[in-house]
């Protein structure tokens, strides 16, 4: 064969959708396994036209999928965000629409056993080393994907994978509120920094001239807005300590506002480059996260309950997603113990994806 064949199975995990792999099945090298994933999903062109990528930020992402030596975990998930355009791999964040697939993934192929009705699966997401317990719909036939679930930004219903994340807190930087402040002043913008799941900076809309109820169109298309905001972020990524902060998409940028369909809060979040079609599943812990604070930006904007847990319901692009979050309030913020999801997974093809060999060659063990 004058091509290297990768065994995958590709899914749709929540908003999110891209090729699950086993980590026996890739090369060990860093540096060629990036530039394996970037023929894989066709990094470089704006459709990713020679490989499997969807020509979107979304539909780019990858995991990585094996048996853990960890004491707690059954599956080590680790992710990777694949550019649309500019060849590059970013291995530091985590992403929790991918992991929705994480169980069911594992379970098809075969690093996991079915245990009855429902499978319960320990799943260690690597780049962060948060703990997540992801239940997953099965039969003795293995998994099931047909469901009355619905979540908004998928079309139709699907079984329920149900989501509880734990020690999602300073994953990447190590502390809940990275610059030790609730409210920082970047380029005249007050910001609050924060890193629960996925290390954020969140403005209110109305700090760039924004209703917080634009489209995702009309995001997209104001250029003025995407410039100012990559520089705050930018700055206030470097005060996060994060580095090379230009090429990363971490911190990812959020942007409030008064809810307006009866949820907690508006929001749109951004990816961070592009606006995400819906919610990220790491990003809408942070945000609840940051509702649920007092003294950041969301002071005044949201509709706190004061009930513990709490559900935290966040007005998207494309609807609403529900965070359940278990926590207690403390002198400088919120003691997070768990934030709960309920997302949808559907197997949509699997088999073997194909890359040039002078990528990598495969050398038969």
């Amino acid at each position: 064969m004058t091509q290297t064949a990768i065994p995958f199975m590709f899914m749709r995990g929540g908003t999110s959708r891209g090729p699950y792999l086993n980590r026996a099945d890739l090369p060990e090298d860093p540096d060629t396994l990036t530039e394996v994933l970037i023929a894989m999903v066709g990094s470089g062109h704006p459709l990713n036209i020679d490989g499997i990528g969807g020509g979107n930020a979304v539909t780019t992402k990858v995991a990585i999928l094996s048996r853990s030596d960890d004491d707690w975990a059954d599956i080590d998930y680790f992710f990777a965000q694949v550019s649309v355009e500019d060849r590059t791999v970013d291995f530091k964040p985590t992403c929790g629409n991918i992991l929705s697939g994480v169980g069911p993934a594992a379970i098809e192929m075969g690093l996991m056993p079915v245990t009855g009705d429902e499978t319960v699966i320990n799943i260690r997401a690597v780049n962060t080393d948060a703990r997540v317990v992801a239940s997953v719909q099965t039969s003795s036939q293995g998994v099931i994907y047909d469901g009355a679930t619905t979540i908004d930004g998928v079309p139709g219903t699907a079984a329920p994978v149900a989501l509880q994340f734990m020690e999602t807190v300073g994953g990447a930087t190590g502390a809940f509120l990275p610059t030790g402040n609730l409210i920082d002043t970047v380029d005249g913008v007050e910001v609050t920094c924060m890193d629960v799941a996925m290390p954020m900076v969140v403005a209110r809309a109305d700090a760039f001239g924004l209703t917080g109820y634009e489209s995702v169109a009309e995001l997209n298309d104001n250029a003025g807005f995407f410039a100012r905001m990559e520089a705050v972020r930018i700055r206030a990524g470097e005060k996060m300590g994060i580095r090379d902060v230009a090429r990363s998409v971490t911190p990812k940028f959020g942007l409030l506002a008064p809810a307006r369909n009866g949820g907690t809060v508006a929001t749109r979040y951004f990816m961070p480059w592009k606006t995400h079609p819906s919610m990220a599943v790491t990003g809408a812990q942070c945000l609840a996260s940051c509702v649920l604070t007092p003294g950041t930006v969301a002071d005044g904007l949201a509709r706190r309950s004061g009930d513990r847990p709490a559900t935290i319901t966040l007005e998207h692009a494309s609807g609403q997603l529900d965070v359940l979050v278990d926590y207690d309030l403390t002198e400088g913020g919120i003691d997070l113990r768990s934030a709960g999801l309920v997302r949808t997974a559907r197997l949509l093809a699997r088999g073997e994806v194909l890359i040039p060999r002078h990528v990598w060659k495969r050398i038969a063990s």
